[in-house]
């Protein structure tokens, strides 16, 4: 046996829209902390991951190369310079 109580309807819809008022704030802050810590993250002047992984990668290169590169000089530069010949 169901009856109807206008005040229990009227309780029921109330609290219903009252959750869904809850939820939709709570997005609205999630949304809201975000965009702040994404305006934070800017200003901080942070690197990627990715960037910072590509950019360690040319210097690991370059560093090869420029050890390549002296090596390749060290046997050339050692003259024997000791003096003149008598």
């Amino acid at each position: 046996m169901q009856t109807k109580n206008p005040f229990m309807d009227e309780f029921a819809k109330m609290t219903t829209n009252a959750m869904s008022l809850a939820q939709a704030a709570g997005e609205e802050a999630k949304s809201a902390f975000r965009a702040q810590a994404d305006k934070w993250v800017a200003d901080m002047d942070l690197v990627r991951r990715d960037e910072y992984e590509a950019l360690a990668a040319q210097v690991a290169e370059l560093r090869a190369e420029l050890a390549t590169l002296k090596a390749a000089k060290k046997p050339a530069a050692k003259k024997d310079d000791s003096g003149p010949a008598a």
